[in-house]
């Protein structure tokens, strides 16, 4: 292939230089135009819709390549014209995209019609356009790992920012990196593109199948449609009622669906987290799994049955951090997203997770920190997250204004027989859901298993 294209050289500083100003060196970032030249090329030889040929068009660009891919903005802008010719049904050739150039007013930079035939002799053959794009795709990869480990090491020599801070933009470039989209390249998507994704999500919900990833109680299901990524839930209660067991519960059924989830405990060990699924998912006593000889035969085998039919298979992950801090947190779910994916995460619980914060910050703030933290951690990750929050005694939930604010639903655990022994209603939980951004406000009740450390519908 012949470019005719003059070399471009970039300037860049070296980030491992400390001293200010830091020596220029030249260096050109990783491009090949060639290849650029090619791709255009096979576009403008696949012929007009009509044509059996045109599939070539279809093929090089559902390979993912965008305008904004190329090197050489020139080519980013003749990628554009033909996209836009072709959406709107018309042939993409050198003739109709040098009109649609001239039209823009783009054709003199774009380097006139020549340059459009220069591409077509550069292109051996339209069927070869996707195996180009590809190479085009990988060096503007390559070119977007250096801007953003720039980035990184500009940001690290500034000494702005904390520790927790330099860390968080680490983590957040190498998990945009690691799925291979750093950074929004292009405009957000209209209306009229979202559409039939829309539909088809109205017609899940209006046939009654599942949107979100269950909790395990049907009617809590139904309230809420599930729990969808890039939202939170609340669960709330005063010590010992059970916020931690419904969490567990909805973490275990979600991952029984096939979700990838994480709990990060602060208060449970690792250890006592597996004795409660295995209570609830063996129906065996809890305190049977926790004082010496309790086990009988038959208990011991359910625990040995549970291993392949469960644990070996189940996507849960149990995250005991060793400090409390919402950066570990985050690291861990990072991790857990670029490993095989993250769908749940489980915080236990927001008023034991710390932030840094200024001297004189007041608890209320570091606690909507944390909340406010978690919520941009479910958009970045798209991800679910069940936040627990500790109500006082009263019954209000502690630094209420922020997690509520940041929250989609609000759940209030509470339980007639906690105060009074000798309730009617004794075995019984009110899940009253005080805030649904899917539904109605409204209170499930589901029978509190405790000794086996669940929560079920109340049929069960």
């Amino acid at each position: 292939m012949s470019t005719n294209i003059p070399a471009q050289s970039h300037t860049e500083a070296d980030p491992w230089d400390d001293q200010a100003p830091a020596p220029s060196i030249t260096r050109t970032p990783p491009q090949d135009l060639e290849a650029e030249q090619a791709v255009l090329g096979a576009l403008l030889l696949s012929g007009s819709p009509s044509e059996a040929s045109h599939r070539y068009f279809a093929e090089t660009i559902d390979t993912g390549i965008r305008a904004e891919d190329y090197y050489r903005p020139t080519h980013g802008t003749i990628h554009r014209a033909m996209c836009d010719l072709a959406a709107k049904g018309e042939p993409v050739d050198p003739i109709t995209v040098a009109d649609e150039l001239t039209q823009r007013g783009e054709i003199a930079r774009c380097g006139g019609a020549a340059y459009l035939h220069a591409c077509v002799q550069a292109a051996p053959s339209a069927a070869n356009g996707a195996y180009y794009a590809e190479i085009v795709r990988g060096k503007a990869y390559r070119r977007a790992v250096i801007e953003r480990a720039t980035e990184v090491f500009q940001y690290a020599y500034s000494e702005k920012g904390t520790e927790s801070e330099v860390r968080d933009l680490v983590e957040q470039a190498l998990t945009e990196l690691v799925a291979g989209i750093p950074g929004i390249q292009q405009a957000p998507p209209t209306v009229g593109d979202l559409y039939l994704d829309y539909i088809d999500d109205l017609e899940d919900i209006q046939a009654g199948r599942e949107v979100g990833m269950p909790y395990g109680i049907s009617d809590l299901d139904f309230a809420t449609s599930g729990m969808r990524p890039g939202n939170v839930t609340v669960i709330a209660a005063q010590s010992g009622v059970g916020k931690s067991t419904l969490a567990l519960n909805a973490a275990v059924a979600a991952a029984k669906a096939n979700a990838k989830v994480m709990f990060s405990s602060l208060e449970m060990s690792a250890t006592e987290l597996m004795q409660k699924i295995t209570a609830a998912e063996g129906k065996l006593a809890l305190h049977h799994l926790t004082h010496q000889g309790q086990l009988t035969p038959d208990g011991w085998e359910t625990v040995r049955r549970l291993g392949p039919e469960l644990f070996r298979s189940l996507p849960l992950r149990v995250y005991r951090p060793d400090s409390a801090s919402l950066g570990d947190i985050t690291s861990a779910a990072r991790a857990c997203a670029r490993a095989d994916g993250l769908d749940l995460l489980v915080v236990d619980y927001l008023q034991l997770v710390e932030v840094e914060q200024a001297r004189n910050a007041t608890r209320e703030q570091a606690v909507a920190s944390v909340s406010r933290g978690l919520k941009n951690l479910s958009v970045q990750l798209n991800c679910h997250v069940i936040a627990l929050s500790q109500l006082n005694d009263d019954g209000m939930m502690r630094e209420s204004r922020a997690i509520k604010n940041d929250a989609s639903v609000v759940i209030k655990v509470q339980r007639p027989d906690a105060d009074e022994k000798e309730s009617a209603r004794a075995g019984e939980v009110d899940l009253v859901i005080e805030k649904n951004r899917f539904g109605p406000t409204t209170t499930v009740t589901a029978a509190a298993q405790l000794h086996y450390s669940r929560f079920v519908d109340m049929q069960d």
